[in-house]
């Protein structure tokens, strides 16, 4: 496969070298890391700007990669077809199906169908997306914070004529349970109305963006009734990635 550079925004050493720091990978491949970026999309252009690889793996500094990951990665690049621009481990289909299989320590489970092939999505779950640099996408800067932009790249190449994809790209997610949603994401939820508005509703791997903003709303009622139950079926991040993944049968990913 083409070369690639793995990039990560970090604002905590600590969470970086528990998780993705501890990816068997990192012994013979590039890790960039930008930190106090005031956005991930500031921080993702830094990193595009800073580095030269074909091909771009922006990480979660709580995601880990099994060994054989880059084996895998380059299987499933292979895959895809030429208009490829994005891909990602998870994603959300054009039919609202939960697309690529990953493991969230804050849902306690392994999440999203295996597909056979990659799949066109509307959206990707930040923790991971393969982006490729001569589709010639940057991050909107204008999108604040550090929520949406996953969505809002996926409907960047899709307006562009390019290809979003997600793929059976395993690896963990040690995230920590999240009790709601802050004002944080209600910014960037806004932003995402405003800018594809000819483009709604959108499904994202959290909420529904839609012209009345109701599906935000009701989300944010749902959290809130089951906010104990949520909380029982996380396991917390304190469990050695390692064996996060053994327990998923994906200590060696690969032939």
């Amino acid at each position: 496969m083409s070369s690639f550079v793995i990039a990560c925004a970090s604002h905590s050493p600590t969470i970086l070298s528990a998780n993705l720091g501890r990816s068997p990978l990192l012994a013979t491949q590039s890790l960039h890391i930008e930190s106090n970026a005031p956005s991930a999309a500031i921080a993702y252009n830094r990193a595009l700007d800073a580095t030269t690889a074909p091909v771009v793996v922006f990480a979660h500094h709580d995601v880990y990669l099994p060994s054989g990951w880059e084996t895998l990665l380059a299987a499933r690049l292979a895959e895809l077809p030429d208009d490829w621009a994005v891909f990602g481990s998870f994603g959300i289909g054009m039919d609202g199906a939960h697309i690529g299989p990953v493991w969230s320590s804050s849902l306690g489970m392994i999440v999203g169908r295996v597909p056979m092939a990659p799949m066109p999505v509307q959206s990707l779950d930040e923790l991971l997306i393969v982006l490729r640099r001569d589709s010639g996408l940057r991050f909107d800067e204008g999108l604040p914070g550090w929520h949406m932009y996953g969505t809002d790249i996926v409907q960047s190449a899709r307006a562009a004529g390019q290809g979003a994809y997600a793929g059976a790209l395993p690896c963990i997610h040690n995230d920590r349970y999240h009790g709601a949603l802050g004002a944080d994401f209600d910014a960037a939820y806004r932003f995402m109305q405003r800018k594809w508005a000819a483009a709604l509703p959108l499904r994202t791997p959290i909420t529904k963006i839609s012209r009345s903003g109701l599906h935000l709303m009701r989300d944010r009622w749902r959290n809130r009734r089951t906010a104990g139950f949520r909380e029982a079926m996380a396991i917390g991040t304190e469990h050695p990635v390692e064996d996060l993944a053994a327990r998923c049968g994906w200590s060696h990913l690969g032939p």
